[in-house]
């Protein structure tokens, strides 16, 4: 045991090591791969406001395709965001960011759209919520989650993961092999929400609670900390995609902007249309 604690303190030093020349080269194929991500959750949801929120029917043929995918993608994005995270100083300034945006994002689509007649876009707990808790969270606990070796951390997110994955059904477990029925108290209300735990009444355009997704999250961190460990590869650095390395680096913005965007092209649309 005192051997493993000694080789991996080397290791956290490595990490300082190679982190520090990190921070001196860009890793373009992190921004082409959230760039990708993003790329793909805004045509996702913009198949989602001009086809269930307006009644467009090749729209809604398109978003019900797309729609196995849509997790797919998601957990690329948050992945690719641990990864990230990982590697910066400002997580702290960071998930202060993402917080204020998310709150805007909740004003623009519970209170302003509704205002004008739109409605089915309300976002109480959407992705940049889950973001902004999950930076702020291991921003808090950096020092703790650095002291977890990060193989270790990363089976144990994939262990945890499938744990709480049906903990909105009310549910915790592996199926037959373990089952925990949680208090059905619980889904009484919706004040537990950013934990997937929501009453029948609760509804949101975009959804993702702490549970089980953080693991996810934490899962790009300890990814990104194994690979400071090796080393990045050479081909990380180079670029591929002007645009999708363009989308990637604009991604918090892009993000922000999209959906009140297409919810008003597609309110003028229906506005010509009527």
């Amino acid at each position: 045991m005192l051997a493993f604690l000694i080789k991996y303190d080397k290791i956290s030093v490595m990490e300082r090591n190679i982190e520090a020349n990190t921070e001196k080269k860009r890793i373009h194929l992190l921004d082409e791969i959230r760039g990708l991500a993003v790329f793909c959750m805004v045509f996702y949801h913009a198949y989602y406001v001009f086809g269930d929120m307006f009644g467009m029917v090749r729209a809604q043929k398109l978003y019900s395709f797309f729609m196995p995918a849509e997790p797919l993608f998601a957990a690329l994005f948050i992945a690719v965001c641990g990864i990230s995270c990982s590697l910066s100083h400002n997580n702290l300034k960071r998930s202060l960011k993402i917080l204020a945006a998310a709150a805007v994002f909740t004003l623009v689509t519970c209170v302003i759209l509704p205002a004008f007649d739109i409605r089915g876009a309300e976002i109480y707990f959407g992705i940049l919520h889950f973001l902004g808790f999950s930076v702020l969270i291991y921003a808090l606990g950096k020092k703790a989650f650095d002291r977890i070796n990060p193989y270790f951390g990363l089976t144990a997110c994939a262990v945890l993961y499938p744990f709480f994955s049906g903990i909105s059904k009310g549910i915790l477990g592996y199926g037959e092999l373990l089952n925990i029925n949680l208090p059905g108290v619980l889904y009484k209300s919706n004040w537990l929400l950013p934990l997937g735990i929501y009453s029948d009444s609760f509804s949101s355009a975009d959804y993702f609670p702490l549970l089980p997704f953080i693991f996810i999250f934490l899962a790009g961190i300890f990814i990104g900390r194994i690979i400071m460990i090796k080393g990045f590869p050479e081909y990380t650095y180079r670029k591929r995609s002007v645009f999708l390395g363009w989308l990637g680096t604009h991604a918090f913005i892009i993000y922000v902007a999209h959906f009140p965007v297409i919810a008003g092209i597609a309110y003028l649309i229906e506005l010509i249309r009527k």
